[in-house]
């Protein structure tokens, strides 16, 4: 393949999911570093900062996960789930929706100045980060980056 055919760039069979795979987690990580952040230091703009990369991560994970499903349908003809697969599946999931949660929770305190933001959020975000981080560990292992040797 030609590093600049664009035809076969865009109809591979997981192109696009290797590439969008990387918004969520940039947004979110960097999200997550923010809000630590802004919590330790009381910044604002931090904090908003914050917020829009944690929505902003959210939302780009229906994409992922759509070309994921994808990706298994045209790669593997949609034969049953096992191995390094099937944990990478689990795992995509789980972080999708501890991603979703922490948004909503900043959306939440967002949206009424009022209402803080729950104790309990830093915690929640250092285990989707965790989460996210296996998920792409095993990724690499699906996309052949993380071979041995």
């Amino acid at each position: 393949m030609h590093p600049f055919d664009i035809k076969s760039a865009l109809l591979a069979k997981h192109a696009q999911h290797v590439v969008l795979i990387h918004f969520p987690i940039a947004l979110f990580l960097v999200g997550f570093l923010f809000d630590l952040v802004a919590q330790r230091t009381r910044n604002r703009a931090l904090a908003a900062a914050a917020y829009y990369n944690i929505v902003g991560a959210a939302l780009s994970t229906i994409p992922v996960l759509i070309t994921g499903v994808l990706a298994w349908l045209w790669a593997l003809g949609g034969h049953k789930l096992k191995g390094i697969l099937l944990d990478h599946l689990v795992l995509a999931s789980m972080s999708s929706a501890f991603i979703w949660i922490a948004a909503w929770l900043h959306y939440r305190a967002n949206r009424q100045d009022s209402r803080p933001l729950s104790a309990y959020r830093l915690a929640l975000e250092f285990l989707a980060a965790t989460l996210l981080m296996l998920t792409g560990h095993l990724g690499g292992f699906l996309s052949g980056v993380n071979l041995p040797g």
